[in-house]
């Protein structure tokens, strides 16, 4: 049993390792991709739950943790639900579980400011996927 529990655990930790983000560039500033990727999300009725300020924190602790690399200049990630769509996904799958919520990223860097989200796995799943895309399709929208 022990066995079977951590080839699961070693299994798991492989696909988040092959997960990938697909990400667009934004043609504009950090905040108003920020503005358009909430206003996205909520056009969508969805409701977020939080927002991560992931680029705050790396930037407060880099000296903390003995780095001086500044990985973005702002970055924050808007953590959300979808009932409908995590309720057909889980019909499918009780295990989809791991994937929710799900989350849009908006990073800058000195290359400038991208929007984004982590790509998932064939099946079900993809209609998951296909919220991610509409939405910043949406928000990228000129």
């Amino acid at each position: 049993m022990r066995t079977a529990f951590f080839a699961a655990l070693i299994g798991l930790a492989s696909t988040a390792q092959a997960q990938q983000a697909i990400s667009v560039p934004y043609d504009g500033s950090f905040d108003d991709a920020a503005f358009a990727v909430e206003s996205a999300i909520l056009d969508k009725g969805l409701v977020i739950d939080y927002v991560s300020h992931v680029g705050e924190m790396l930037n407060r602790t880099g000296a903390d943790v003995g780095s001086d690399t500044m990985l973005f200049k702002e970055a924050d990630i808007f953590i959300f639900c979808s009932a409908v769509i995590s309720r057909e996904v889980m019909e499918a799958d009780p295990m989809n579980i791991a994937h929710c919520p799900y989350g849009i990223f908006v990073a800058e860097r000195d290359d400038g400011v991208m929007i984004g989200y982590r790509s998932y796995p064939d099946g079900a799943m993809q209609k998951v996927q296909t919220l991610l895309s509409d939405i910043v399709a949406e928000a990228t929208a000129e």
